[in-house]
């Protein structure tokens, strides 16, 4: 410790020793109950922190993430706890988060995505129709100039833009067909090329 921290830390340590004195003089008639409150809130900022410290080792758990093994023209998706796979993918530069969805057909991008990813959003023309668990919606027929998962790219990919409410983006089969192998074992989605 240089002897700036040394000066420091006494000086910490004397303000400190101020503040708790203050404290006790001036709650001596209820010195029980402050001190309660006093553990109550030190545990409440102990777990507080604790939680921050431990973050990095349940994020994992929590927020399961995809893994692209280049070498081996590879990507493990594990399974999140709602039970769906989830890949994040650059779609046109843009990081845009999918569901893979083995029973949608293509590529289907929400609004917002759409927009994220570049697309031109007053000149989509929604001709398109496709039915939904919500009913029937009008599609936008685009192309995606890259889609990259990882190092791995697809070029001049043919997607749908969705005009309805659609929370995330969908990996539909036009994009899952373009793997070699498609695997589903031990809670893992695993794309081969």
């Amino acid at each position: 410790m240089s002897e700036y921290e040394i000066g420091r830390l006494i000086f910490l340590v004397m303000l400190g020793t101020a503040l708790v004195v203050a404290f006790a003089i001036n709650h001596r008639q209820s010195l029980n109950r402050s001190l309660q409150h006093a553990v109550v809130w030190a545990l409440i900022f102990l777990a507080v922190i604790a939680g921050i410290g431990l973050w990095e080792d349940v994020r994992d758990q929590v927020l399961p993430r995809q893994a692209v093994f280049a070498d081996q023209g590879r990507v493990e998706v594990p399974r999140s706890p709602d039970g769906h796979y989830y890949v994040t993918l650059d779609v046109n530069g843009a990081p845009i988060d999918f569901v893979v969805d083995t029973g949608a057909t293509g590529v289907v991008l929400s609004q917002k995505d759409a927009e994220a990813s570049g697309l031109p959003m007053n000149e989509l023309v929604y001709l398109g129709r496709a039915m939904t668990a919500n009913g029937e919606v009008r599609t936008a027929p685009v192309r995606l100039d890259t889609m990259a998962l990882g190092p791995i790219v697809d070029r001049n990919v043919p997607a749908w833009v969705n005009e309805g409410d659609l929370d995330r983006s969908l990996l539909g089969m036009a994009y899952l067909q373009r793997w070699d192998r498609i695997e589903i074992t031990r809670g893992e989605l695993i794309l081969t090329r």
